[in-house]
């Protein structure tokens, strides 16, 4: 049988419609029922590989996770990931097509329909509910002619559209109204009701508003969410503006992340966020007050070479340089990696308009780039520590080093090196490293090693085991929080349950 549809929209950008997506994942799952999360295209840099090795936007392999199955390119069938600010590579069904820029990409679109609408119906078979999330805002009157991933996809569907608007940024009545006043009435028939999302403070303040906007919509207000800031998932775009400029504090790790104009993988920093004794905060110009991080990270790029024009125009080079001259750590992942060697090489141009640039001459290592995409969940052992690592590699650069003698992982994963292959670099002290590895991170035991070999250089305690807790605990808590607070009863009715 064919499974029910709620989708989640919004009103716009960062109305919170990723989490409350992954919230009803996990909401239906724990009830018992069979849940697969779709967005039928994503924008955005930050990506997770499948096991069959497909690209999918980071958000939907959260939401599947939240569904308690394996992420598959059925969830998002297209994933744009922007190179320029009017251009992007495109990817379907998990596999790179090409770059495309805006307008050509908008008159594609037609050929794309029945690659979605063929991965909703395959998804919904597999089913009994899936939450469909959109993008953006429904009522982005210039874009419905190419429209694949909000109200077109409803109407396919069939489904039962909640609206989402964020009251922390205000106008949240105008919010909705507005987006109603902008759809047609086919459209407007699909949506059930509207989701309040990240309230703070005394919610019968809230009633007349509640009260009026019911009548003036006909369409009633299905749950005030309120602003949960120790519930976090990751985040589906680049760096949010409140995470630019954190200050940091003396008696913590103090970790930056180069913030590069097209940084990719932003997720993989997450993990280091949430402790308690990290100060992590994203710059994209050498401090003013001239002080010098434990840690200085490069991170993923949609465009290293570009990006890594970009270190030398603010001058971080010669700050990297500072550093190292210092004896401070600095770590590059993916094209970070790439963006420490000694030179990068794209003699088909495949990324830039330059066959060659220097690297920052920091590790033994070249990199060229090639047409075909390197995707791969990969597992193995940190050489040093000999703890066990997971993650994923996306990228285009083949990296040969030129003095092979100073590996900092043993892998495997890649169907083309099936008995296991040496990844990353280091330099002689091992204060500099890279990693093709996202995700590196995420393993609890490996981080809380690192970070306590950054604590003793420091001269501070070292940190005590990660705790055993499943990773499974994020969601249950996300789900248990909004739980309370949306009319689940009403959500029910509209879907037949």
């Amino acid at each position: 049988m064919s499974a029910k549809t709620l989708m989640v929209q919004g009103t716009g950008s960062y109305v919170g419609k990723s989490l409350l997506t992954a919230a009803l994942c996990r909401i239906f799952t724990q009830d018992g029922f069979r849940v697969r999360p779709f967005k039928a295209q994503n924008m955005s840099n930050n990506a997770f590989v499948t096991k069959e090795g497909g690209e999918i936007g980071r958000a939907q392999a959260e939401q599947a996770k939240a569904c308690g199955v394996e992420p598959s390119v059925l969830m998002n069938p297209i994933l744009l990931k922007p190179t320029t600010d009017v251009g992007a590579q495109v990817i379907v069904l998990g596999k790179a097509m090409g770059m495309m820029h805006a307008q050509e990409y908008q008159a594609f679109t037609p050929h794309l329909q029945s690659t979605v609408t063929h991965a909703l119906n395959q998804l919904m078979e597999q089913a009994d509910i899936v939450i469909i999330e959109g993008a953006g805002s429904p009522a982005e009157i210039n874009l419905k002619e190419g429209d694949l991933v909000n109200m077109w996809i409803a109407k396919h569907a069939r489904a039962n559209v909640l609206l989402v608007g964020n009251i922390d940024w205000g106008g949240v009545f105008a919010q909705f109204v507005g987006t109603m006043e902008l759809l047609d009435h086919e459209e407007r028939g699909l949506v059930r009701g509207f989701l309040i999302n990240k309230f703070r403070g005394d919610k019968t303040l809230l009633d007349s508003g509640i009260r009026w906007l019911e009548e003036r919509c006909g369409r009633p207000v299905m749950g005030v969410i309120p602003y949960f800031p120790d519930v976090e998932l990751l985040e589906e775009d680049s760096v949010p503006e409140q995470k630019r400029g954190v200050r940091v504090s003396d008696d913590q790790i103090r970790i930056e992340v180069i913030d590069l104009p097209r940084i990719s993988n932003v997720t993989d920093f997450a993990p280091l966020e949430r402790e308690p004794q990290v100060s992590l905060r994203y710059l994209d110009r050498p401090p003013a007050d001239g002080s010098l991080p434990d840690c200085v990270i490069l991170p993923g790029s949609k465009s290293t070479v570009a990006d890594l024009a970009f270190v030398r125009q603010r001058g971080l080079d010669r700050y990297l340089n500072q550093c190292a001259e210092a004896g401070r750590e600095i770590i590059g992942v993916c094209g970070g990696f790439q963006m420490l060697g000694q030179q990068i090489l794209d003699p088909g141009q495949v990324e830039a308009m330059v066959s060659s640039m220097p690297g920052l001459g920091l590790l033994p290592v070249v990199t060229t780039f090639e047409k075909e995409k390197l995707t791969a969940q990969v597992r193995g052992v940190h050489l040093e520590s000999q703890l066990p690592i997971s993650g994923y590699e996306i990228h285009m650069g083949r990296m040969r080093e030129l003095r092979d003698d100073r590996p900092v992982f043993k892998l495997i994963g890649r169907e083309s090196d099936p008995q296991g292959y040496a990844d990353g670099a280091q330099s002689s002290d091992g204060r500099i490293w890279g990693t093709h590895v996202h995700g590196l991170f995420d393993g609890e035991a490996f981080r809380r090693w690192w970070l306590n070999r950054l604590r003793q250089r420091r001269g501070l305690a070292t940190l005590p085991e990660a705790s055993s807790s499943s990773s499974d605990d994020v969601y249950d808590r996300l789900a248990n929080a909004v739980r309370p607070h949306l009319d689940l009863k009403a959500i029910h009715r509209i879907l037949g349950l």
